[in-house]
């Protein structure tokens, strides 16, 4: 299709993946639950562990970007600021282990998208935007059936105000017709907004901690939509 400011069908929106499409950080946290246990720590309780985890996942997510590889480097940090030394081989090896579901877990799309998404790409135009290490986020496009749907997929180091504004030129839209589809008020919401975007805000209880932000309730350009296809009532 060719993407101009003119003749467009409906509006355009654009999708998140993670968390949005299909389930993502709820296998994480079943890895750090099971991490935590590992660990048993003399001294420090779950919670205290679990926020320092969080605080090196925030600075490797700035140095190294997101996805398994840069989580399990993660933990292996964790480990060794608890340890107070380098990790052991053998230490090593049962992080891997923790983690093997990362590697062999399945797309589970979220209840409804993929009918809802059949409807809306008969009426509008779609394109999709996540985040993450390139190879591991087209493996789950990949695997999930969706791709059909949308006139691109671009999969993207970070997703910032910049990255919004590039969106709108590269496909030649108007940001103010526009709609971002979501579950992250940092990465999805806010940004798009701060772009011109309008937003659409669908929670997930197992969003990662650090992708949480507030959100003004008085914004009147960002939908708040309990699940995928109440979109449906909507666009």
């Amino acid at each position: 299709m060719t993407w101009n400011g003119n003749g467009r069908r409906g509006h355009v929106l654009v999708f998140d993946a993670d968390d949005t499409l299909w389930e993502n950080n709820v296998v994480f946290e079943r890895v750090i639950d099971d991490f935590l246990a590992w660990l048993d720590h003399p001294t420090l309780d779950r919670a205290e562990i679990r926020a320092i985890l969080d605080d090196i996942e925030r600075a490797n997510a700035v140095a190294h970007g997101y996805g398994s590889k840069v989580f399990l480097r993660s933990l292996g940090e964790c480990l060794e600021r608890l340890r107070e030394r380098p990790a052991t081989d053998a230490e090593r090896r049962e992080i891997d282990r923790l983690a093997v579901a990362l590697v062999e877990h399945r797309v589970e799309l979220m209840p409804g998208v993929a009918e809802a998404l059949d409807e809306l790409a008969g009426r509008h135009e779609l394109l999709l935007l996540t985040k993450g290490d390139r190879e591991e986020q087209q493996r789950k496009l990949d695997a999930s059936g969706l791709l059909h749907h949308f006139q691109a997929a671009h999969i993207v180091r970070e997703k910032d105000v910049d990255t919004y504004r590039w969106l709108a030129r590269e496909h030649g839209f108007d940001p103010a017709a526009a709609w971002m589809i979501g579950n992250s008020p940092r990465s999805d919401i806010l940004p798009a907004r701060a772009a011109g975007m309008n937003a659409v805000f669908i929670p997930n209880e197992n969003t990662w901690v650090l992708e949480d932000e507030e959100l003004d309730p008085t914004d009147h350009g960002v939908l708040r939509l309990a699940a995928f296809p109440d979109l449906l009532r909507h666009f």
